[in-house]
């Protein structure tokens, strides 16, 4: 996939999370790393898009893997996101995939910059 001029295109896609916007208890100095990499990400699209790379952020709530589990209280974070959350669930491992490759393919060639909450509706609700 790809297009744009020149080059021969592709996408980057990074993982980051609510805790970039928001304060999250537990999640500490990961936040403004997670709003550095949305920043980036958004400064990448810029600057690659003449060579046909498109960059975005996947944003999902808490996603229960190895580097969450060493968040000082993510069963609990997790725990309140699915109770709050309008959908009553968080995304899986495999749903952030299947996000990811859409993002990859030609079917999103014309997105780049962009951070996709995929929360479960969490970040629509008012703080």
């Amino acid at each position: 996939g790809g297009g744009g001029g020149g080059g021969g295109g592709g996408s980057i896609t990074t993982l980051s999370y609510f805790g970039s916007t928001r304060v999250v208890p537990g999640y500490n100095v990961m936040g403004p790393a997670k709003a550095c990499l949305e920043a980036t990400a958004r400064t990448l699209a810029v600057d690659m898009g003449g060579l046909g790379i498109r960059v975005n952020c996947l944003s999902p709530g808490p996603v229960n893997t190895l580097a969450a589990r060493g968040i000082s209280g993510f069963v609990d974070m997790k725990n309140r996101a699915i109770e709050r959350a309008p959908l009553q669930r968080t995304a899986t491992a495999d749903e952030v995939g299947a996000a990811a490759t859409f993002l990859a393919s030609d079917g999103a060639a014309s997105i780049t910059g962009q951070v996709f909450l995929m929360d479960g509706g969490l970040s629509a609700l008012a703080p």
